[in-house]
């Protein structure tokens, strides 16, 4: 990845105001997954960071399921690498560096969550094709983006394009200062 291409990702050096007791405060995993995280699934966190989110939905799974954590910088995935080390969740949360313009693997998952990254993605819509083949076809995904980075209108265009490639809006749930919507695969006409 050249210089130019990852001026949008989130660097390694900031990690960590990306977990810290003030956000857990004011964005809460527990408060913005526990609906929709059952055991047994296997959730994909994708652009998970330094694991924020992944080691709780690892907890919500309760030794029953899989979390796998991703994210292009290999500087966050050891960060999380190092939080799990000699702990039970490292049998439950799978490490995956993804490739420069794809997430890079195939297996079959039941939740997506994408916490403050598409906007990072320089092709979304190939992001979202990516997922569309991924996701099992009762799965959601989940995007949440920073109001501070993120206008409605560019989230509303990023909403109409992953209609458009076969996912309809299940939910807009409530996120601290932030844009969200709940999508699961469109279901085809029965007529």
């Amino acid at each position: 990845m050249n210089k130019e291409e990852n001026i949008r990702i989130c660097p390694v050096e900031k990690a960590g105001g990306l977990d810290n007791s003030l956000r857990r405060l004011l964005q809460n995993p527990q408060k913005i997954l526990r609906p929709y995280i059952n055991k047994g699934m296997t959730v994909l966190d994708i652009g998970c960071g330094p694991g924020f989110f992944s080691i709780e939905i690892a907890k919500m799974l309760s030794n029953s399921g899989k979390v796998i954590a991703a994210d292009l910088q290999e500087g966050m995935l050891e960060k999380l690498i190092q939080k799990i080390r000699g702990t039970e969740l490292e049998q439950i949360i799978e490490i995956h560096k993804c490739q420069n313009d794809n997430i890079g693997f195939k297996e079959n998952v039941d939740f997506v969550l994408a916490f403050y990254m598409i906007h990072e993605v320089p092709n979304q819509d190939k992001l979202f094709l990516e997922l569309k083949s991924i996701l099992k076809p009762n799965g959601m995904i989940y995007i949440i983006e920073p109001k501070f980075h993120v206008s409605k209108k560019s989230f509303d265009d990023m909403i109409n394009r992953i209609i458009n490639i076969g996912f309809e809006i299940i939910d807009r749930p409530k996120v601290f200062f932030s844009r969200t919507v709940l999508l699961t695969i469109k279901k085809k006409n029965l007529l």
